[in-house]
């Protein structure tokens, strides 16, 4: 018995991830009972395994630089556990290193993308199953983190380079060690590990976008260190404009003169858009003091890449209006992360600093028709709109492990620090209206929207915690009692105060003023002569500012062990207790919520042959609505140009999850699997889209949705096929690698004369909940299908890969059309095919192992297509739809 708990903890240690209730025990009597720690599951690199479905071996394993080179050789006289995914207790796909580095991708979001039943939705957030992102919980070593988003409390996983994680794990089964804010899964991220050996490790690549690369875009001045994402002072927030913000007052033309004008308003044509580039290094050494083994690595990077789009956006409406908008899109992201370790006997501690910088430099300049500007002709007037915005967002982390072996017990603590910011100062809009009189564009500064600067920030700050227990029961069986608690603690503040350059009186600006571009519009003189004066406009948007904090304490006790030969079962329940508050200013209402839940889960496991399992899960969960979804505030995605606004009345949603699974495991890493899952959502939450009055914009807002049901069935397929059959040496130590899968979900939203909150209106006004849902429209964000083929070519000596990568996934709703009031149809994105390659090719020079790598994406050429289906004459109609370029790149790196 303690050499299965020496070699399950020590795959726990060529990790750096902490989940709750580390258990490490293996079975005695059954190949395939072996339960080992979610620390343990995340990283298959380390899981020795003889390729065979033969019963478990006392064995000798020695594995030379298993997780990497730099992690060293591990030697270990244990029990062979044939397969990670295998062992497990709950239903799990993992990526390892070897597998994200296989995808090419440059962040984890792409590479979860091509797990079984994950989709990417919007900027880098995942989605499980066809469930949105606030049904996944994202933790990074088994820790929770805060985001830096205003709409969402999950990170969104597209800042986390590849560069600085060791592996992937996503749970698709809800086990009580986990928070209860589990709908389609958990996605535990794992930092790279204190490394055995030292080692040293540099490298860059370049790429270009067809649709990008020195071809037309719009930029603007900004400041000299934008390259790097960090402002050098050009948009420091004055004292000023946070006062007048506060206290709604409006700024006199005696303080307005002293806001940045040309750098953050005029925007330039860029024939010369440069190429995409990063750079990468990590270094990592250990010794031993003692008997203590001390360790360190460090690491950074450092990214720019440019995208330009194309968009052509219409509501069809009396009048129609059409938009087609250019932007380009400047986004550098500079990461570090610092770990120390240290073992000690059976005990290990770890503290892993991460730090993420992730900035986006927004032009946008577009024209098109509007229908609350009319003209006397056709009802519509043509209008010209530039934006220059700045969006710099931060993450920074401390975690802190232990991990301590006293024989029958094992005890787990962990706490962290976490702390997120989103800036967003000078946000301008301009809004130049054609004057068919004088034959050219003007902007009179009579009214709202002429001319907008808009500055926000959010400041989110989370501390978490948590002890766990696993106890041997020594019950002649694998049998062990685990239980913890947990803590979380998140607090945010957030303000956007808009303003609006009017002039006195609601006069309109004379020529020659009016026709002037940007910065002379806005120039000292200007402004003076016409005592032109910043308006607040928050007012007209809800609450200026608001606070948030949700406080969760979780306690749960599980039972895990072999019930009877070749069965194994998993049981426990978890309390979890949660106050959550928002509380917005201008007398708006606040949110309270306060509630507890036991939440139960099962997982019995059938070994009913050596190589082959059956699965049956069945849990209880739920989900929260997210602090910006509360907050009666407006916000504008600048991605897909929508508004968001929050509804203070929403509530939790609970779910009841279903799931049974087959799993055939026929050799080393090889598997057939396939899965059907059934759930229950109460009160879901879902996004209701309309047009504002008066405006050709289009708004979304949130509404809990009485009921919904999702089921469907997944399929996966991992195969490596040898081709030392082929009578030719080059393939002598060569195979052919097939990663193929299949998800096929179906979901229906179940809505009757249920009296619900109107999203409009929530506060004052309930109507019908068929009045907002159509009953058997699927959810938000939801595809019927998604396929994920991977096809390579690869050398088990050396490195030497070539892998094409095709995804696709089926049409899905992105907000749903309200009803009442003629409403709108919903909005449908279509993501379509793509295709992938990427190719790795090693060798040494100069003492040193390097890497060429080479990538093309989207060969395809796929565009991104949101539409709306008006049906009958009426047809269909983008809501937004550009050309998506295909992209090359290669890249070069070494290893010392």
């Amino acid at each position: 018995m303690k050499n299965q708990l020496a070699f399950a903890s020590l795959l726990a240690i060529t990790t750096c991830l902490v989940a709750p209730a580390a258990l490490a025990q293996t079975a005695e009597a059954s190949p395939q009972t072996a339960s080992l720690p979610p620390a343990a599951q995340a990283s298959p690199e380390t899981s020795q395994d003889t390729g065979e479905p033969a019963a478990e071996q006392e064995v000798e394993i020695s594995a030379p630089g298993a997780g990497g080179e730099e992690y060293g050789d591990i030697v270990v006289i244990g029990r062979n556990i044939p397969n990670v995914v295998r062992s497990t207790p709950q239903v799990v796909s993992v990526l390892s290193a070897e597998d994200i580095a296989r995808t090419g991708e440059g962040d984890i979001a792409g590479a979860l993308q091509r797990v079984t039943g994950l989709s990417v939705v919007g900027n880098g957030y995942v989605y499980v199953r066809g469930l949105g992102d606030r049904y996944s919980l994202s933790l990074l070593n088994g820790l929770p983190l805060p985001s830096p988003e205003p709409l969402r409390r999950v990170v969104p996983l597209d800042i986390f380079p590849t560069s600085v994680i060791g592996s992937s794990l996503v749970q698709k089964t809800f086990s009580t060690n986990y928070p209860g804010e589990f709908g389609g899964g958990v996605i535990n991220l794992t930092t790279k590990a204190v490394p055995e050996k030292a080692f040293f490790s540099i490298g860059a690549s370049v790429g270009f976008d067809m649709e990008t690369t020195s071809e037309l875009g719009y930029t603007y001045d900004g400041g000299k260190h934008d390259w790097l994402g960090y402002d050098s002072g050009e948009r420091k927030t004055p004292d000023f404009i946070l006062k007048a913000g506060a206290d709604r007052t409006t700024i006199p033309t005696s303080q307005a003169i002293n806001l940045t004008n040309a750098e953050t308003s005029v925007l330039f044509e860029n024939y010369h858009i440069p190429p995409n580039f990063s750079g990468e290094m990590s270094l990592g050494a250990s010794t031993d003091l003692g008997g203590t083994r001390l360790g360190v690595i460090a690491g950074g990077g450092i990214s720019n890449t440019w995208r330009t789009r194309d968009a052509v956006s219409g509501v069809r409406s009396i009048p129609t209006t059409t938009f087609r908008r250019v932007t380009t899109d400047h986004r550098a992201l500079v990461n570090g992360l610092l770990g120390f370790g240290a073992e000690f006997g059976e005990h290990r501690i770890r503290l892993t600093n991460l730090y993420i910088h992730d900035t986006l430099k927004q032009g946008r300049l577009g024209a098109g028709t509007a229908e609350n500007f009319e003209s006397p002709i056709d009802g519509k007037a043509p209008v010209m709109e530039q934006n220059t915005n700045w969006f710099e967002r931060q993450l920074f982390t401390s975690q802190f492990v232990g991990e301590f072996d006293f024989g029958a017990l094992d005890v787990d603590v962990r706490g962290a620090y976490a702390n997120t910011k989103r800036k967003s100062p000078y946000e301008r809009a301009f809004r130049y209206l054609y004057d068919a009189g004088i034959g050219d564009y003007r902007n009179t500064l009579n009214g709202g929207s002429y001319a907008t600067v808009a500055f926000s920030d959010l400041d989110e700050n989370l501390w978490a915690g948590g002890i766990d227990f696993a106890y041997d029961l020594n019950l002649g069986r694998p049998f062990s009692l685990q239980a913890g608690y947990a803590y979380q603690d998140t607090d945010r503040t957030s303000y956007r105060y808009t303003f609006d350059y009017v002039m006195p009186g609601g006069a309109a600006l004379p020529d020659p003023y009016s026709q002037m571009r940007p910065d002379f519009l806005l120039s000292d003189y200007t402004l003076q002569t016409n005592g032109i004066v910043l308006r607040p406009s928050t007012t007209s948007q809800g609450a200026r500012a608001y606070d948030a904090e949700l406080t969760t304490h979780a306690g749960y006790a599980q039972l895990e062990g072999e019930i009877t030969d070749g069965m194994r079962i998993t049981a426990g329940v978890r309390y979890e207790t949660a106050d959550q508050t928002v509380v917005p200013t201008d007398n708006l209402p606040a949110t309270v919520l306060s509630n507890d839940y036991w939440l139960p889960a099962a997982t019995l496991t059938w070994n009913f042959a050596p190589d082959m399992q059956w699965r049956l899960n069945a849990s209880k969960t739920i989900a929260r609505p997210q602090f910006r979804e509360l907050a009666p505030q407006q916000y504008l995605d600048y991605d897909s140009d929508r508004v968001f606004y929050g509804n203070p009345f929403l509530t939790d949603s609970k779910l009841t999850n279903l799931e049974a699974r087959y799993e055939w495991f026929f050799g080393k890493d090889q598997r057939i699997t396939a899965a059907g899952f059934f759930k229950k959502i109460d009160d879901p939450i879902e996004t209701v889209s309309f047009q504002v009055a008066g405006s050709n914009s289009t708004q979304i807002n949130f509404a809990n949705a009485p009921e919904a049901q999702l089921y469907g069935g997944e399929i996966e397929l991992q195969k490596y096929v040898p081709l030392d059959f082929i009578n030719n040496e080059l393939f002598t130590t060569r195979r052919l690698v097939l990663i193929a899968n299949y998800t096929y979900t179906k979901s229906e939203v179940f809505a009757g004369n249920e009296l619900i909150r109107d999203p409009i209106n929530p506060g004052s006004v309930t109507r019908p909940a068929n009045q907002v849902f159509v009953s058997g429209q699927p959810l938000v964000g939801q595809s019927d299908h998604l396929v994920n083929l991977q096809l390579g070519i690869e050398d088990t000596t050396k490195l030497s890969q070539l892998t094409f990568l095709f995804n696709y996934a089926s049409d899905r709703i992105v907000a749903r059309g309200l009803l009442s009031g003629g409403g709108l149809p919903p909005i449908v994105e279509r993501p379509g095919v793509r295709l992938d390659f990427v190719l790795r090719q090693g060798f040494d020079v100069l003492g040193g192992e390097w890497e060429l790598k080479l990538e093309g994406r989207n060969l395809t050429g796929t565009r991104f297509v949101e539409f709306q289906d008006y049906g009958g004459t009426t047809g269909i109609a983008d809501t937004n739809s550009y050309d998506q370029g295909r992209t090359f790149s290669i890249g070069l790196s070494t290893k010392f």
